[in-house]
């Protein structure tokens, strides 16, 4: 670790080539930086972002749809950074019944100047790295309303492509692959539909569900009783836009036929384990300081068998996770119909190559540990270098 730590900081020091902004964009159920008070989704009590900027760096964190799917929360970042109003997309929002220009998702923009000659670098934990990516296959692809008639969506974002806007995509303990936690609990029980049945009660600044493209919000004048039963039939929870069809293992692979690696793009991916093999059984257990609230989940998917729906089933290599992913989920893109995206081990000192996953070795934390949440004061030594680290390499990155 100090051979690896000397390094970042020497390349940071002599072949800085670039001083981008870092954007982070938090997974599943994460928030912003104005919910939850003090308490910060990257890093807990101790705030990740303002320890970047105290060494040096430019770093912007977005607030995207908690539960939403990717398409969305992409659709998100993109005006929460470039400003303006939220467009979903025509053919989008026709599809799934979403409102497509939502009047509360106007964004006065935290980077404007962001192009081809401004871009960013974009660090996703969880399903963030999922979103980072839809993100890319946005910026660089064009939507029609009508293929035959040529008719393209009048957005600045799905109207046109934008390459060289994103020089580099990190994740960190992403279900690439999808998760088979995902599976297990969307088969046992409806947890989406229960999550946004809370989202009308404490959907307030202190906690945004941020569906307002679902018209899912309480009302001013409607009874509980009357918004519990409109949402149980919304028409959400039978769509695939929605984040349990995204972290699944049949909706990865779905994403990951066209969320292909981009030949402009760096990729990097950090892998995390919280359980270890036990000798007897050959199932995977939670290490001993896993959190309290995640050991169950943990165990769960260290010793299941999932089926997908083409009747696939997966093996023992899906048994090591961090008590909520997959570790061998996190490493990159394997399971589109294209197959896998380039996915090669992380070497210090060999050049880096646009368009292939850089993958870093398996680092003992938790899902949760690894944004700074319920961790010891020696994890959180570690976990500061890696960002610190990590930031280095990213403005060691070629300016072009």
């Amino acid at each position: 670790m100090k051979m690896l730590s000397l390094y970042f900081f020497l390349i940071s020091v002599v072949f800085s080539q670039n001083k981008d902004p870092i954007v982070l964009i938090h997974g599943f159920f994460g928030w912003g930086n104005e919910e939850l008070g003090d308490y910060k989704y990257w890093g807990g009590k101790k705030d990740i972002q303002r320890m970047l900027e105290s060494h040096g760096y430019k770093v912007i964190n977005v607030s995207v749809g908690p539960i939403s799917s990717n398409w969305d929360r992409a659709i998100e970042v993109y005006y929460q950074l470039k400003g303006g109003q939220a467009d979903y997309g025509l053919s989008h929002s026709e599809k799934y019944g979403l409102i497509q220009k939502p009047h509360d998702k106007k964004y006065e923009g935290l980077y404007r100047e962001w192009g081809s000659e401004n871009p960013v670098h974009l660090i996703g934990h969880s399903m963030g790295g999922q979103t980072a990516r839809m993100l890319q296959y946005l910026l660089e692809n064009k939507f029609y309303v009508d293929d035959s008639l040529g008719l393209r969506e009048d957005s600045k974002l799905l109207g046109s492509s934008n390459r060289g806007w994103i020089k580099s995509i990190t994740s960190i303990a992403t279900p690439h692959d999808g998760s088979t936690l995902a599976d297990i609990v969307t088969k046992t029980f409806p947890f989406i539909q229960y999550f946004t049945g809370l989202a009308g009660v404490v959907g307030t600044n202190f906690y945004d569900f941020d569906l307002s493209q679902w018209d899912i919000k309480r009302n001013p004048d409607e009874t509980w009783s009357k918004y519990v039963e409109r949402m149980r039939g919304h028409k959400a929870w039978n769509t695939k836009n929605i984040s349990s069809w995204d972290l699944s293992l049949d909706g990865a692979a779905e994403l990951n036929t066209y969320l292909n690696a981009s030949p402009n793009v760096f990729y990097f991916s950090y892998t995390f384990s919280a359980t270890s093999k036990n000798r007897g059984t050959g199932y995977h257990t939670p290490d001993k300081d896993v959190f309290l609230l995640i050991r169950s989940r943990a165990k769960l998917i260290g010793s299941r068998i999932v089926f997908t729906n083409s009747g696939s089933a997966t093996d023992s290599t899906w048994w090591e996770n961090d008590g909520i992913v997959n570790s061998r989920s996190m490493r990159g893109p394997t399971t589109g119909q294209n197959g896998a995206d380039f996915i090669v081990e992380y070497q210090p000192f060999e050049p880096l190559i646009k368009g292939r996953w850089y993958a870093f070795e398996p680092i003992k934390l938790d899902h949760y540990q690894s944004v700074g949440h319920m961790i010891s004061r020696e994890k959180r030594s570690l976990l500061d270098s890696i960002y610190v680290n990590h930031a280095k390499l990213l403005w060691s990155l070629p300016k072009d």
